[in-house]
């Protein structure tokens, strides 16, 4: 199909739009993890590592894409189970989905230990503090995770579409645009909210579990005869979006001074004179 017909193609306009809507849906989980990430590097560097991370996020995304027949090849099964414990196969996808989430959970459950008891020493810094580097380099793993997994969604979503590489070319291109637009706003707000911080760890902590699940899911492993399904992603996304509804509701009605106070990096730093 040329440019033109598929410019004039009515069915490409309604599949780029689904799979724009689709990419920005998907890429929640990937924003949450990036402005929680760049939180912990002093203000003046938390909009670039914002911006890099999606960048990385829309480089990994059409890397992949163009690489789709590597992508599909590392589902084949490279280990496989038959015994009366476990019964399945593993593949190189199913590998980085699995440790994927338990990067998610790790990452996550200490951060939350660390907002809520203040432990100092997080293993950030000499004293909290992340690097831009470091933090750089987590947003570029799990990007990685992320990216695979939006990326076989698309695929599957436009199989047999003419067009279909430039379609989801397209529709990868605009979510980004459209992300990095709202990136930091929505970073700041999540900042600046501690009750939303924590929401938001929660969020990637059931990611985390989605991740393991999907992983095994596609390696059809079961154990003691019971098989590990994937858990749909429209019961994770709803569950988020009712959480935060419930949530914004708790906010307004609470008095501002009555805010929780968490620990956060940036005011750790300022409390002990490093910034």
């Amino acid at each position: 199909m040329d440019i033109i017909a598929l410019l004039s193609s009515p069915e490409a306009w309604a599949s780029l739009l689904m799979l724009t809507f689709m990419e920005i849906v998907l890429g929640i989980d990937n924003i949450i993890f990036i402005s929680l990430e760049a939180n912990k590097l002093p203000e003046g560097e938390r909009k670039k590592a914002t911006n890099i991370g999606l960048l990385l996020a829309l480089g990994l995304r059409v890397v992949l894409l163009f690489g789709i027949n590597l992508l599909i090849a590392a589902q084949d099964p490279i280990a496989v189970f038959d015994n009366s414990f476990i019964h399945g196969s593993i593949s190189i996808q199913g590998l980085i989905l699995v440790f994927g989430g338990l990067f998610l959970i790790y990452k996550s459950t200490t951060e939350i230990h660390h907002k809520l008891e203040g432990d100092a020493g997080h293993g950030e810094g000499k004293k909290g503090m992340s690097t831009l580097s470091k933090v750089i380099v987590q947003i570029t793993l799990i990007n990685l995770v992320f990216s695979a997994d939006s990326i076989l969604t698309a695929v599957g979503m436009t199989n047999g579409m003419e067009g279909a590489m430039a379609i989801m070319v397209g529709s990868i291109i605009i979510s980004m645009i459209i992300m990095m637009l709202f990136a930091n706003p929505v970073g700041n707000f999540v900042n600046e909210n501690p009750t939303i911080q924590v929401l938001g760890l929660s969020f990637l902590i059931l990611i985390g579990f989605m991740l393991i699940a999907e992983g095994a899911h596609l390696g059809h492993i079961s154990i003691l005869g019971g098989t590990i399904g994937a858990i749909p992603k429209g019961y994770l996304y709803f569950a988020i979006f009712f959480s935060l509804t419930v949530e914004f509701l708790n906010m307004r009605m609470r008095k501002k001074k009555n805010n929780v106070k968490l620990n956060s990096y940036s005011n750790q730093a300022k409390n002990e004179g490093i910034i």
